[in-house]
């Protein structure tokens, strides 16, 4: 490659890149889910379309794909509540096991005895449709402000059911299920997600120690070390365990999430471009990969047919094995199943029989891919119509403050800055009502493009920017308290996060 082509390669890249941000502010005004603008740029690109690039290398794709779900893990795990999370995790996790296993053998037998496909076939199209996507459910879900539960339920569910469907479609594509039976699949899914899991909660413990004690040079430097760690905890479960690097990358984001480390808006902004360079990269690789001239009526026609078993039969068969142990109600067993995108991860995952060269592999492809655009077309738009009319709108969703960290090393304290929000209840409370803890001083105040200097009976007005000097063993009560006072005001119980004193 000479410097010419290169730089016609970055050309392109550039032009790409750009009509593809511009997408996203057209797609959220019509309402139509970014990902399918991506997919359908690819495709113009192809060589299917008026862009005439050949690309037909199942194993790179499946290869980049598989690189960029790490990366949108990454984004999802860091801006996951640790505290929406835990208390459903139990949840996600049988809705990413129970719940895939139940999803697979609905679509598999349906697939099986109406259509007449073989059964390697009809477990393979299970399988690829049965997880759902995190892109889509982090992108989506984060613009509809649903109960904390559900979101939390559906953010672990989609971080960690990649583990089990990757391994089931691996495993079916090369034959190893059939040589060595249901249980040996079934242990190796037990220690591939505990196994990962162990190993992601491990490297991010470690990680955040070290993030802590360390002060790096550059306020920059610490997205990029978060992001390393998390890919390290990736391909160290893969390589060196054997184990699930998806399920280890998930949970050690979750832990640096939690752990409100140094410059934590600063990583935040950097991980969000960054996944949504790696969602754009993904859906235009996957558009460029179809071939619609080779899509048949048939091949609409079993999309539609498997995607009807897919999102109404199994899916909510699933939702309601998992979810009916936990007491889960039915208006949210039904959002909860309604919720269950498909995005990228169903089509990434069938390139992995189209890289093993499974037979009619290329046709398992394209009913996915259709699949995809008809049922992410239908599900997107509605969901929040339907979270309206369930009932499961989380009302507390305006008063959220958002917090970045600064370390301010020699004072052992930390430089907290916290916006107001719109409908936050900390708007006409005055800094002594705020009651935080001894030692923690509000310093600065800037509105309206000026800053100020407050004192106790300084008002604070929606859309203020706060800065709070605390030293590091009250961070966490000091971010408590300012949540509790934005969501239920000046008498909000000290430990609340949601206004109310916890034991």
């Amino acid at each position: 490659m000479d410097v010419h082509e290169l730089d016609r390669i970055l050309l392109a890249s550039a032009a790409v890149l750009l009509v593809a941000i511009l997408a996203v502010r057209l797609s959220t005004k019509v309402g139509l889910p970014s990902l399918l603008v991506y997919l359908g740029l690819g495709v113009l690109l192809g060589d299917s379309g008026p862009g005439g690039i050949p690309f037909n290398d199942a194993q790179l794709a499946h290869a980049l794909g598989f690189a960029a779900l790490v990366i949108i893990l990454i984004d999802g795990g860091l801006t996951t509540r640790w505290n929406e999370v835990r208390p459903v995790m139990p949840l996600g996790v049988t809705l990413a096991t129970l719940g895939v296993a139940v999803s697979v053998t609905v679509v598999a037998c349906v697939a099986h005895y109406g259509l007449g496909l073989d059964w390697q076939l009809a477990v393979l199209i299970g399988a690829v449709t049965s997880p759902t996507d995190a892109a889509a459910v982090f992108s989506v879900l984060r613009r509809v402000p649903i109960r904390p539960r559900l979101r939390g339920a559906l953010e672990a569910e989609s971080g960690l059911n990649d583990a089990p469907t990757v391994l089931l479609v691996t495993l079916v594509s090369t034959g190893a299920v059939t040589e060595k039976g249901p249980w040996y699949f079934f242990g190796l899914v037990v220690y591939e997600l505990v196994a990962g899991a162990l190993i992601g909660f491990l490297v991010g413990w470690v990680s955040v120690g070290l993030l802590r004690r360390v002060a790096l040079g550059s306020a920059g430097l610490y997205p990029l070390a978060i992001v390393s760690l998390a890919v390290l905890s990736y391909a160290g479960a893969s390589v060196l365990a054997h184990a699930s690097g998806f399920a280890a990358v998930y949970i050690t984001s979750l832990v640096l999430g939690r752990a409100e480390l140094p410059h934590r808006m600063t990583t935040r902004s950097f991980v969000d471009g960054f996944a949504w360079l790696a969602q754009i990269g993904l859906f235009v690789m996957l558009g460029l990969l179809a071939t619609p001239s080779r899509i048949r009526l048939s091949d609409i026609g079993i999309a539609l047919l498997i995607g009807l078993a897919a999102t109404v039969v199994a899916r909510f068969a699933a939702v309601w094995v998992s979810a009916t142990p936990f007491r889960i109600p039915w208006r949210e067993q039904t959002f909860l199943a309604w919720a269950g995108l498909r995005g990228a991860v169903p089509i990434v995952l069938a390139t992995i029989p189209l890289a093993e060269g499974v037979p009619q592999a290329h046709r398992i492809f394209d009913v996915v891919f259709v699949l995809v655009v008809l049922f992410t077309l239908l599900q997107g738009p509605s969901l929040p119509w339907l979270a309206r009319r369930l009932g499961v709108l989380d009302s507390d969703a305006a008063h959220e403050v958002d917090v970045d960290v600064a370390p301010l090393e020699r004072l052992r304290a930390d430089m907290l800055q916290l916006r107001v929000p719109s409908k936050s209840r900390l708007a006409g409370v005055e800094i002594g009502e705020l009651r935080l803890p001894a030692g923690v001083s509000v310093s600065l105040v800037i509105r309206d493009e000026r800053a100020f200097v407050p004192g106790p009976r300084t008002v604070l007005r929606a859309g203020d920017d706060i800065l709070v000097v605390a030293p590091s063993p009250l961070r966490e009560p000091t971010l408590r308290r300012f949540r509790a006072v934005s969501r239920a005001g000046r008498l909000a119980g000290w430990f609340g996060e949601r206004g109310r004193e916890q034991s």
